[in-house]
């Protein structure tokens, strides 16, 4: 592969990647990327052929156990050429020794079944405007986020992720543009949402929440910092009242992927995720 090469993603890489994310119909949070790269820096690849991009993968560490694969997009016009895996293998390289996690389109789950993931659950994604008459939570407050200490939304969030991730869920609720919620019920958080403008519909992630009660109520504050009220949210499977809740609310399923990993999924609550945070990060 002469002329092929792969180097870390520059502010500029990191635009492109979006908009390629875009137009593969994957609808990511407009400034998505300046949370991602607070996360890990270094975590985010491009493949370059004779100087031209043609492919990226992002690779991004949590904690010293954990690592989660996104953004595997090869151009169409380069795809059958090699290029995809050589920046596959790269990232895998660097996050060698870890467990593993990523959200596979439908296409491509066979492939990462042969290079070692095993499926855990599926995400698919609710798209539409609430409606219905879905109970919400008697007793909740829901509160701007950043009204609490943030030591306690990052205990929260680490019931629902394999590792602590400080910086990146820091970045992530306070961007500008986005609205991040909790419910407090006697000083104690029972569900914290965000959602973020999109070139769809707004992405609501993560959605946590103690009941579907709560998820309902937090979701429905999340959709009036939606234009039109038109939010979307990657629901898993793995808690089925999360489905049977967005279905009630009349959001539809629009898109799949399924969860994946090398090992045997993290410890995670998930009675307690209506939402994942996001397809690439996790």
């Amino acid at each position: 592969m002469t002329g092929f090469e792969i180097t870390g993603a520059s502010a500029a890489d990191m635009e492109m990647i979006r908009g390629w994310a875009d137009e593969e119909g994957w609808n990511p949070g407009d400034s998505d990327r300046f949370a991602f790269a607070v996360a890990d820096p270094e975590g985010f690849l491009v493949g370059r052929l004779d100087g031209e991009p043609v492919a990226c993968v992002s690779a991004v560490r949590y904690g010293a156990g954990f690592g989660f694969i996104g953004f595997y997009i090869a151009r169409p016009a380069f795809r059958g050429q090699g290029y995809g895996i050589r920046l596959w293998d790269a990232a895998m390289e660097r996050l060698d020794g870890r467990l593993i996690g990523l959200d596979g389109v439908v296409e491509q789950q066979d492939n990462y079944r042969k290079s070692g993931f095993r499926h855990a659950w599926n995400n698919v994604r609710h798209e539409g405007v609430p409606q219905g008459e879905a109970a919400g939570a008697d007793g909740v407050e829901v509160v701007d986020a950043a009204s609490l200490p943030f030591g306690q939304l990052a205990a929260y969030d680490r019931r629902f992720f394999p590792e602590a991730r400080d910086a990146f869920l820091s970045a992530w609720t306070a961007l500008p543009g986005r609205t991040a919620l909790a419910a407090v019920r006697d000083g104690r958080i029972e569900g914290i949402g965000v959602v973020r403008p999109s070139s769809g519909a707004s992405r609501i992630g993560p959605l946590y929440a103690a009941t579907a009660g709560v998820a309902a109520t937090l979701l429905r504050g999340l959709a009036e910092h939606a234009p039109g009220g038109l939010v979307s949210v990657d629901v898993p499977d793995a808690n089925p009242e999360a489905a049977t809740l967005f279905a009630g609310l009349g959001l539809v399923p629009v898109f799949e992927t399924a969860r994946m990993y090398t090992g045997p999924a993290p410890a995670l609550e998930l009675a307690g995720i209506y939402g994942v945070t996001s397809l690439e990060l996790g």
